[in-house]
C-alpha cells in the first residue's frame, strides 16, 4: 500500500455511522410510509432517482476524498492561518472564497472543496460547525449569480433561452443583496481572537501521487460532466481509483444513499394530490403569489424540484429564479447543498446551528429580494 493510504474502515464503524444518521432514518421512514400507502409504485422508485446527479456526486466525493487523504490540506491550513491570523478574517476569507467558487463550480463543488479544508482547522479554536454553516450559506448565495452556479439556475436558463450575460445581469442584484448581509453576519458571528492552529509542520504521511491525480482529474471530470456525460466522466477517474483502490472504501456511501432517498421521497411528495392542489390554489399569475409559492415550495421539496414544478404554471423565469434561490435558505432541505455541507460537519447536531442562522437569514433575504422585484 502506498505511503499515506488509509485502511478501509471496519464494517462496524460504517454501521455505527448509519445508526446515528438521523436524516437517513427520517428519509427511510418517509419512504416506508409512501410504500405502505402505494405499494404498487415501489417498482417505479428507481425511475424517480436522477442517477446522473448521483454519478456526478460520487465522482466529486472520490476527488475530494483523494485530496483529503493525501495529507496536504493541513499544510494549506497553516498557510491560511498565517495569512489570516484572526478568527474573523479567516471566516470572511473562507466565506467569500466559497461564494466565488460557487459562481463557476456550482454550489455543491464549492462545498466539496472548502469544507474538507475547513475541517483541517479542528485544532485552531475556530468554531468549525458555525464556519461550515456559513460556507453553506455562502455557496447558496454565490451560486445565484450565474446559470451554472446551481441546478435550478441551469434549468431556468435553458427554459428562458436568454444569453449567459443576460441571465447574470438579471441575477446580479439578488447576488449582491444576499452577499451583503451574509458578510455582515459573518463579521458579527466570528470574533477577532487569534487563531492558534496546532498541527505538525509536515504531516507524517503524505501521498503526492494521490494529490496530483485528484487535482489533475478535476477539470477533465467537470468538463465531461458539463457535456452531459456523467457516467463517462466517472471513467476519467480510473487512473486515481486504480492507483489508490482503497479510496473507494473511504467514500461517504451513506451520503449517496441519502441523496437517492431524497430524490424518491421528494418526488413522491410532489406527486401527491394535496401538494398539486396546494400549488394550484395559488393564483400564480400574480407576482407576489408566484414569489411566495417559490419560497414555500422550496422549504417542502427543495429548490430544484420547486423550480421545475413552478415552471409548469408560469414562464416568469426571473421571479421563479429569485424565489427558489432565496428558498434555498431557511430549512435545511431548501437546498441540497445544505445537506452536503451538514453531512460533512463534525457535529451531528449541526442542523440546529444551521437553522439558528438560516431561518433569520431567509426572512432578511426574502424581504430584500422582494424589494428588487417590485
Amino acid at each position: 500500500m502506498a505511503e499515506g493510504a488509509a485502511a478501509a474502515p471496519p464494517l462496524r464503524v460504517f454501521l455505527n455511522a448509519l445508526a446515528g444518521d438521523y436524516l437517513l432514518w427520517i428519509l427511510l421512514l418517509a419512504l416506508t410510509a409512501f410504500s405502505l400507502a402505494r405499494p404498487g409504485g415501489i417498482v417505479h422508485y428507481p425511475d424517480l432517482v436522477d442517477w446522473r446527479t448521483i454519478a456526478t456526486l460520487a465522482g466529486l466525493l472520490a476527488l475530494t476524498k483523494g485530496v483529503e487523504l493525501s495529507g496536504y490540506l493541513p499544510r494549506l491550513a497553516q498557510r491560511l492561518v498565517a495569512a489570516m491570523p484572526t478568527e474573523r478574517r479567516l471566516a470572511v476569507f473562507l466565506v467569500t472564497a466559497t461564494a466565488l467558487l460557487a459562481t463557476v463550480l456550482t454550489n455543491d463543488v464549492a462545498l466539496f472543496v472548502m469544507v474538507p479544508l475547513t475541517l483541517t482547522l479542528k485544532n485552531s479554536g475556530v468554531p468549525l460547525t458555525r464556519l461550515i454553516v456559513f460556507e453553506a450559506l455562502a455557496a447558496n448565495a454565490g451560486s445565484v449569480l450565474t446559470p451554472i452556479g446551481n441546478p435550478q439556475n441551469l434549468f431556468l436558463w435553458q427554459l428562458a433561452n436568454v444569453p449567459f450575460e443576460h441571465f447574470v445581469l438579471a441575477m446580479l442584484p439578488l447576488a449582491a443583496v444576499l452577499m451583503a448581509p451574509l458578510l455582515l453576519m459573518t463579521l458579527v458571528a466570528f470574533s477577532g481572537k487569534p487563531v492558534q492552529l496546532t498541527v505538525r509542520q509536515a504531516p507524517d504521511r503524505t501521498d503526492r501521487l494521490m494529490l496530483m491525480l485528484s487535482l489533475g482529474l478535476y477539470i477533465p471530470f467537470l468538463l465531461v460532466t458539463d457535456l452531459r456525460h456523467p457516467y463517462l466522466a466517472l471513467l476519467t477517474l480510473a487512473p486515481l481509483l486504480l492507483a489508490r483502490r482503497e479510496l473507494l472504501a473511504r467514500l461517504d456511501w451513506a451520503l449517496l444513499l441519502v441523496f437517492v432517498l431524497m430524490f424518491i421521497d421528494l418526488r413522491l411528495l410532489s406527486q401527491l394530490d394535496v401538494v398539486q392542489a396546494w400549488i394550484k390554489s395559488f393564483d400564480l399569475a400574480q407576482l407576489p403569489r408566484l414569489y411566495l409559492a417559490g419560497i414555500a415550495a422550496s422549504q417542502v421539496v427543495s429548490n430544484v424540484p420547486a423550480a421545475i414544478l413552478l415552471a409548469e404554471y408560469s414562464r416568469d423565469w426571473r421571479v421563479i429564479a429569485y424565489a427558489v434561490n432565496v428558498g434555498g435558505f431557511g430549512l435545511m432541505i431548501g437546498s441540497l447543498a445544505n445537506i452536503i455541507a451538514l453531512r460533512m460537519a463534525p457535529d451531528r447536531r449541526a442542523w440546529i446551528t444551521f437553522h439558528a442562522y438560516s431561518l433569520p437569514f431567509l426572512l432578511v433575504a426574502s424581504a430584500l429580494a422582494w424589494l428588487l422585484l417590485r
